[in-house]
């Protein structure tokens, strides 16, 4: 199928054709005729398929063919970094269309409150925001969205994971009745059903490969004592060719640990936390994008809330919390039909749950054999309820200044 099957504004098929779109992925060919259909719709989908455009081409349809003053459509985001990606593809898929847009999400300066609030008393044609962000502006009274056409929610379950449920009900309750409801998630746990029988009317509902990993994503897993991972990684990151790469950490503070310690074993990465201030942030990203920077490090926030061309490496330095954490994070590479690595190193107290990973995504993850200078390692035993078996004799227990324990007399 091609996109101009879907009898798309020239203008917008025209910025497609520059950013080198030919083809739908499957859940824009299946939502793209809902949402020009004018109905809702209820939209889960892997990580990595094509979700933004999928509600993006429509609207920007409508747009080049319905030309109002008026706020015509409002995007709801869990994060900054989504925002502003979102924001990014509004101006590539509408360089022709002529379509206006701002991300609105705090963090910021006094002056860009103030360009957020002009855009939004002047009716930009899409606003996308996080919900704590737009509660404080629509508690000034000056926003207006009388005339709200589209409501998107994408990231939903990410969104209800980080407590905005109470935010989004607010925020519901300034919209026009009379609307159209997207909503995009990865995953549908019961409490998205929930929101979505509260705030959409009889929607479409489309399914796409929940919570399985893209088929380009090569997985593979390493046994590791956790004062194995930095040696094991640094020789991963020296002896490979990956141009791209994303490091999860557990926490931002082991972001910010791990940064110094691989500068200081030579690998050049920059650590992506939320210590630092948006600038800092969005020139990292800029460089990642640009490849200025091969390699960065960050907590579960960047399993979301950016979108890269060409990773060709995703790290789990530290397992995900739980299955679904993990279909998010290895979906930063393989995206849109090409291929990646996902690494995780597994220690003793994460073989259960990452047996929970294998038996979400039905099929086994190879245990790679790490360089014989690492010395012992683990074995997988992810059944096991006592202490696991190892392979060979436990590194000698030492405490932490490096020295044995007396022994007892």
């Amino acid at each position: 199928m091609k996109f101009e099957e879907f009898n798309l504004s020239s203008s917008l098929l025209d910025g497609l054709s520059a950013m080198g779109y030919t083809q739908p992925t499957p859940v824009q060919e299946q939502a793209i005729p809902i949402i020009l259909a004018g109905k809702d719709i209820v939209a889960s989908a892997q990580t990595g398929t094509g979700k933004t455009a999928a509600f993006l081409l429509p609207i920007l349809d409508k747009i080049a063919k319905e030309e109002s003053d008026f706020i015509n459509t409002l995007i709801l985001v869990p994060t900054r970094e989504l925002a502003l990606q979102i924001d990014q593809q509004v101006e590539g898929f509408g360089y022709f269309v002529g379509v206006s847009s701002i991300s609105v999400y705090g963090g910021g300066s006094g002056p860009a409150w103030d360009q957020q609030r002009k855009a939004l008393e002047s009716g930009a044609d899409i606003i996308i925001a996080t919900p704590g962000r737009l509660i404080a502006h629509l508690a000034s009274g000056t926003v207006k969205f009388d005339h709200l056409q589209h409501l998107v929610l994408d990231e939903a379950d990410r969104m209800l994971d980080m407590g905005f449920y109470d935010d989004l009900i607010k925020i519901v309750s300034h919209l026009p009745k009379q609307r159209q409801t997207l909503m995009f998630s990865a995953t549908m746990p019961p409490r998205i059903r929930t929101l979505a029988n509260k705030i959409l009317i009889e929607p479409e509902q489309i399914s796409i490969s929940i919570s399985k990993p893209a088929e380009g994503i090569l997985q593979q897993a390493y046994m590791v004592y956790d004062t194995q991972k930095v040696e094991l990684l640094t020789y991963l990151l020296k002896h490979d060719s990956y141009s791209s790469i994303i490091i999860f950490a557990s926490t931002k503070d082991n972001v910010k640990k791990l940064e110094t310690v691989l500068k200081r074993n030579g690998v050049a990465v920059k650590a992506f936390h939320s210590d630092l201030d948006q600038q800092e942030r969005e020139h990292i990203m800029r460089e990642f994008k640009s490849k200025k920077i091969s390699a960065i490090i960050g907590t579960d926030i960047l399993s979301r809330g950016i979108d890269v061309d060409g990773i060709d490496l995703v790290v789990n330095f530290d397992a995900p919390p739980d299955p679904e954490d993990y279909i998010h994070r290895i979906g930063r590479t393989a995206r849109a039909a090409k291929t990646g690595t996902a690494i995780t190193f597994i220690n003793e107290k994460d073989q259960q749950k990452f047996g929970s990973i294998e038996r979400l995504i039905g099929r086994e993850i190879p245990k790679e054999v790490p360089p014989m200078d690492l010395g012992e390692t683990p074995t997988y035993n992810p059944s096991a309820k006592k202490k696991p078996s190892f392979s060979g004799r436990r590194p000698p227990f030492r405490n932490q200044k490096g020295r044995r324990p007396p022994k007892k007399k």
